[in-house]
């Protein structure tokens, strides 16, 4: 007989919260299989990989079995959805088994996606098929690799069941691990109902597990507000500086921790235009890659909402704190981005100039390929500049920008190959590249094929090292009049 898995769960979220969730029990699969399991984020989280990766561990990941200490929930929320709000969303297809104290003794959720109907499935059938949860799992793994924070997949499973969506599709399960699964539309949830104490609460309980030293401060919830701002201003800077574009940065899609949560229609831009849309609900462009600060103020604006009562007894006063802090917010993000950028293009020390040098860069990029161009760069002092020149769609353009920064790089005194092996380091030679992704969840779905996945989930996973015989999965997508479009995967 195999070994039971243990997960020694600590469950203070049931504990403490008990208006924001409802007990559920996952659906069973009917022949759960695996797809892929995560031996490191295993490990990471104190967890025993040879247990998990057997038939036990298969039946908890399945939701054929629960496991010991885990009482699966759904949760509650609320959201605003490209800007109309929903009092009530929720968990309708996910359940939370429990929470792991990692080995850097950090609080993690393990949750099941695509586990089946919960009460707040809202008509829906509570189940994912194995396309999106590979591509979750996917991108959220070459995420991490990239240094973006970012919640994880620690196995995907087939259900043997199928799922009905335009076609019928092979079923599958994703188990998440993320710092939690609080949002702000969780405090919207708590706020739509009217009660103060409520929200209250879930405030307390996200100050003690995410960000404990704001506690002590003078206002707490206000110091809280600050550093939430904070992280997702420096996680946003993050997603820019790669070419990353979310799709559907709704209020139930962020979280209070700064983790990237939800990889259905998202992707990473291929050539460079500011208004780049990848999903196909997003008909006016509200999460195009350019408005994505803009909407981090806008959803961080919603999460003051539900402070105002603690913030200031007096309103106005707590309106005018918040406000004060909500201004700050674009300003922090602009710093964050351009640190970001100027080690793209090898720079460490500031000068007011950079800036514009950087902006002019882009400009220079439009309708280039975003991350072969910034890669290329550490080319051009290495000795080869027609690596990069000949990428862009006006080389006599750039060439007038490399000179502007080739004095501007004589201002960091340091050694050339020092600051291409720098760049190399943080600009990407392989992203998950649209096309090679969709190969990839084809082969998995159409033909039970994983070869295709696993060649390309090694490849993203090592998105710095540039290896002979992978210059497809550095290339852009073939030339094609059709715009590339992504779903949701509910």
């Amino acid at each position: 007989m195999s070994q039971k898995p243990q997960f020694k769960f600590d469950n203070s979220f049931a504990r403490s919260l008990e208006d924001y969730f409802s007990y559920c029990e996952a659906e069973p699969a009917v022949a759960p299989k695996w797809l892929q399991f995560n031996h490191g984020l295993a490990e990471e989280l104190g967890l025993d990989p040879v247990t998990l990766d057997s038939d036990a561990g298969l039946a908890i990941f399945s939701g054929n079995e629960t496991a010991e200490g885990s009482k699966p929930l759904a949760q509650a929320y609320a959201g605003h959805q490209f800007g109309g709000f929903s009092p009530q969303l929720g968990d309708g297809r996910a359940l939370l088994l429990g929470e792991v104290i990692d080995t850097q003794q950090h609080r993690r959720d393990i949750q099941l996606k695509g586990s089946g109907r919960t009460p707040f499935s809202r008509g829906g059938d509570g189940k994912a098929a194995v396309g999106p949860v590979l591509r979750e799992y996917l991108i959220g793994e070459a995420m991490y690799a990239l240094g973006v924070p970012t919640t994880r997949a620690l196995a995907a499973i087939a259900t043997g069941k199928e799922v009905y969506r335009e076609n019928i599709l092979p079923g599958a399960i994703l188990t998440r691990v993320a710092a939690s699964h609080i949002r702000v539309g969780t405090f919207q949830y708590g706020a739509a109902r009217g009660d103060e104490d409520k929200v209250r609460k879930l405030a307390d309980y996200a100050i003690a597990r995410h960000y404990p030293d704001t506690a002590d401060a003078e206002n707490p919830y206000l110091a809280f507000f600050a550093a939430v701002a904070d992280a997702q201003a420096a996680l946003v800077a993050q997603w820019m500086s790669i070419g990353f574009i979310h799709g559907v940065m709704n209020t139930d899609n962020m979280t209070i921790s700064g983790e990237t949560i939800d990889y259905g229609p998202c992707a990473f831009m291929e050539n460079y235009d500011p208004g780049t849309v990848f999903s196909s609900i997003d008909q006016g462009g509200r999460y195009s890659y350019a408005n994505q600060p803009q909407i981090l103020v806008w959803n961080l604006a919603r999460l003051a909402e539900p402070l105002i009562p603690l913030v200031d007894p007096n309103q106005e006063r707590a309106v005018e704190l918040l406000t004060e802090t909500i201004e700050c917010i674009q300003p922090l993000y602009e710093s964050y981005w351009l640190t970001k950028m100027r080690s793209k293009i090898g720079l460490s020390k500031e000068d007011s100039l950079d800036s514009q040098l950087i902006q002019d860069l882009l400009k220079v990029m439009e309708g280039t390929d975003f991350t072969l161009a910034f890669r290329r760069l550490s080319q051009v002092l290495c000795g080869d500049k027609d690596l990069a020149r000949n990428l862009f769609k006006k080389p006599n353009e750039f060439d007038d920008w490399e000179q502007r920064w080739r004095k501007r790089l004589e201002q960091e005194g340091v050694a050339t190959e020092e600051t291409a092996q720098a760049m190399d380091r943080v600009n990407p030679i392989y992203i998950p590249r649209n096309h090679k992704v969709e190969e990839a969840l084809a082969a998995a779905t159409h033909q039970a094929d994983m070869t295709v996945f696993s060649k390309l989930l090694t490849i993203v996973t090592r998105p710095f090292e540039e290896v002979e015989g992978n210059e497809a999965y550095a290339e852009p997508a073939p030339a094609t009049n059709m715009p590339y479009r992504t779903f949701c995967g509910t």
